[in-house]
């Protein structure tokens, strides 16, 4: 039997196309911020591997999501989600169906891993999509009852 509150946590995976950047970052954000009255999970519809500029803003942030692995969505085929949240179109469109009654919702923020530039402007996009996904999950899971 879950512990007292257990249960009525949110179980929440967020889908984007790699499972490398803004699914891995807001995974951490939710299981830093959230991990009260969500459990986090994260995928991609074709998994490329965690960023490494990733794991470097979300480590300045103050979240660790080194031990994170890219994941393909089927791994989590059979886990009854209250949502899924996909944050990219990509994932939107090739998102699987869910056992249970997971309601969908998009939540599109750009993809720094696409960024082009120097050094210093990539890692800004890095940061401006850590800091809008943290602004994001910090709504959580209040903000999903009118989305869904």
């Amino acid at each position: 039997m879950p512990e007292s509150g257990e249960k009525d946590k949110k179980k929440i995976l967020f889908l984007c196309t790699g499972n490398a950047c803004r699914s891995q970052m807001a995974e951490g954000w939710a299981r830093h911020l959230k991990s009260d009255v969500v459990e986090a999970y994260s995928a991609g519809v074709w998994p490329a591997g965690v960023s490494s500029r990733a794991t470097k803003v979300m480590a300045e942030a103050g979240v660790d999501i080194s031990s994170h692995e890219s994941q393909h969505v089927d791994e989590f085929s059979q886990i009854r989600f209250d949502y899924v949240i996909t944050l990219c179109d990509n994932a939107r469109q090739k998102c699987p169906l869910f056992a249970g009654d997971a309601k969908l919702v998009h939540k599109p923020f750009n993809d720094p891993v696409m960024m082009t530039g120097t050094d210093d402007e990539i890692i800004a996009a890095f940061r401006k999509t850590r800091d809008e996904i943290k602004s994001f999950v910090e709504t959580l899971p209040e903000s999903l009852k009118d989305d869904a």
